[in-house]
């Protein structure tokens, strides 16, 4: 049984991930923020995931929770926020980015630095990092910009990791899951949440060290950053 870590498991994408896994066969281990959001998953989901109270960046509470997972073979980093609708990058704080980047870009390598001894023990060991279709460089809109750039970020490191955890056969890419009819989306976007999840699935549990450092669509296909 495939063992998979899902962070951000309480709602939309990584809500949908968790089902997806979860009739795949998989063994889910779901972080949430939140006791309620961890009764209602155990509820519905059953013996087969496992949630783990916590928030992604506390480093110390993280790895006390992560103890519970005796083994893993898949760490799924899909837990983020949008952040402020700031636009006048000319006049942006560092506070305006701060909490963003905290979440998307800092976060997402502090759990793949917690879980890489349990990774290096599995036989199909993967990383897998949700991104998103605005950070690609050849867009010049500042809309969302702390957004953006910490997606960008989180592309550059996750590439860096794969190409340091590549002499362990540890691949790792990022994932653009296009726009997606979630909190974050919208209902206006163009993706249903279930399809994409699936899709994203399909490439964490087939993921090789042929597609490690890759930005991928979640329908497969490479794209550029």
């Amino acid at each position: 049984m495939r063992k998979v870590l899902i962070t951000g498991a309480a709602r939309g994408i990584g809500y949908q991930l968790c089902k997806t896994a979860l009739s795949d066969g998989a063994h889910v281990y779901g972080s949430v923020r939140m006791q309620d959001d961890a009764d209602r998953l155990q509820r519905e989901f059953g013996d087969d995931f496992t949630p783990l109270l916590f928030d992604i960046r506390d480093r110390e509470n993280a790895a006390e929770k992560l103890i519970q997972i005796g083994e893993l073979d898949t760490l799924i980093n899909n837990a983020g926020i949008i952040g402020p609708d700031d636009s006048d990058t000319a006049t942006a704080t560092l506070e305006t980015f701060s909490d963003v980047f905290e979440i998307n870009t800092f976060a997402p390598l502090q759990m793949a630095q917690l879980v890489l001894p349990k990774l290096k023990a599995s036989d199909h060991p993967a990383i897998l990092s949700i991104s998103s279709q605005m950070s690609w460089m050849g867009y010049a809109k500042s809309d969302h910009i702390s957004y953006r750039a910490s997606k960008v970020a989180l592309n550059k490191i996750m590439q860096g990791l794969a190409t340091d955890l590549a002499q362990h056969e540890i691949p790792v890419c990022v994932v653009d899951p296009g726009w997606v009819r979630t909190d974050m989306g919208g209902e206006d976007a163009d993706n249903d949440p279930t399809d994409v999840a699936k899709g994203i699935w399909k490439i964490a549990r087939d993921l090789t060290m042929s597609k490690s450092g890759k930005f991928i669509r979640w329908t497969g296909e490479e794209r550029d950053y």
